[in-house]
């Protein structure tokens, strides 16, 4: 084999791999994370005075899994407190996982989430409540067996 033919072999393997990236970058999946992510970028100050709330609190919320599901526990000042928000569970690799629940907690300041509602996966918890005075925010990352 002389060198015209290894150099054209060379050339079709080199515009093969090219085609080929080509093709599996157009069939590639991505999602933004946020439509809005503008609008939402211009409020972020206020994202991050509620998670200095939280942080000013005496515990974090916690957030564990038992044999009912994920588990939302609140800090014991939140109790004889009205509280609303809602928790987002957000999958970063696929958007059709993504979850938001609007919270009730219960008289023990906790929230189960149920295992057949939130699909297996990593998920940032993405929790926003407000009692009748404050409002916080908080990120958990949570493993969903």
């Amino acid at each position: 084999m002389n060198w015209g033919n290894k150099l054209l072999i060379a050339f079709i393997v080199f515009i093969g791999g090219i085609s080929f990236l080509v093709y599996r970058s157009t069939q590639t999946n991505f999602e933004m994370v946020e439509n809005d992510y503008y609008k939402q970028e211009l409020a972020y100050q206020q994202k991050i005075d509620q998670r200095h709330q939280a942080n000013q609190l005496s515990q974090q919320v916690a957030v564990f899994q038992n044999n009912e599901g994920v588990v939302i526990q609140f800090p014991p000042e939140m109790k004889n407190k009205t509280l609303t928000g809602s928790a987002w569970f957000y999958c970063a690799y696929d958007k059709t996982k993504d979850r938001k629940y609007k919270l009730e907690a219960d008289t023990s300041l906790s929230q189960v989430f149920s295992n057949g509602n939130i699909l297996p996966g990593t998920y940032t918890l993405k929790l926003q409540w407000e009692d009748e005075a404050k409002k916080y925010y908080t990120e958990k990352y949570v493993k969903v067996k």
